[in-house]
C-alpha cells in the first residue's frame, strides 16, 4: 500500500534531482524546461488527485490558522500542500534561470538564489530580485 509518507519521499527526491538539473543547466532552456515542466505537471496531477479525493472529508479550511491546521492534520492533504510548494518553487526557479540568462547574469551568481528558492522559497525569490536589481547589463 502506498502511503502519504512514501509519496512525500519520492516527490522530494524527484524535486531535488530536478533542482540539480536546473542549477547545472541554467542556460540550456530546452533541458530545464523539459525537466521542470514535466515534474511540475506530475506534481499538479498528484495534487489534483489528492485534493479531489480528500477535500470533502476534511474538517479544515482556509478561514483561520486553526482551520488550516485541521486541514493539514490529514497526511494526504498535508502532502497536497507540500506538492503545491514543490511545484511553485520549481516554477519560480525556472523563471529565475530564464530571466538571468536573458539579462546576462552569470549562472554562478544565480546559483545561490536557486538554492535559497529550493530551500526557503520566497527568500530565494527575494535574493534573486536583489541580484537582478544590482546587476548591470554588459555594455555593447
Amino acid at each position: 500500500m502506498i502511503t502519504a509518507a512514501r509519496v512525500f519521499s519520492l516527490a522530494n527526491t524527484a524535486a531535488l534531482l530536478c533542482w540539480l538539473v536546473l542549477i547545472a543547466f541554467q542556460r540550456r532552456r530546452r533541458v530545464t524546461d523539459a525537466a521542470v515542466l514535466t515534474l511540475v505537471t506530475l506534481f499538479a496531477l498528484m495534487y489534483a488527485g489528492v485534493v479531489g479525493a480528500r477535500w470533502m472529508g476534511s474538517t479544515g479550511g482556509f478561514s483561520s490558522l486553526a482551520s488550516v491546521a485541521a486541514l493539514f492534520s490529514d497526511p494526504w492533504l498535508l502532502l497536497g500542500g507540500w506538492l503545491h510548494y514543490l511545484a511553485f518553487d520549481l516554477l519560480v526557479g525556472r523563471w529565475q534561470a530564464q530571466d538571468a540568462s536573458a539579462r546576462g547574469i552569470s549562472p554562478w551568481l544565480v546559483t545561490p538564489c536557486l538554492v535559497l528558492t529550493f530551500m526557503f522559497g520566497p527568500a530565494g525569490w527575494l535574493a534573486y530580485r536583489i541580484l537582478r536589481a544590482l546587476h548591470r547589463a554588459p555594455s555593447r
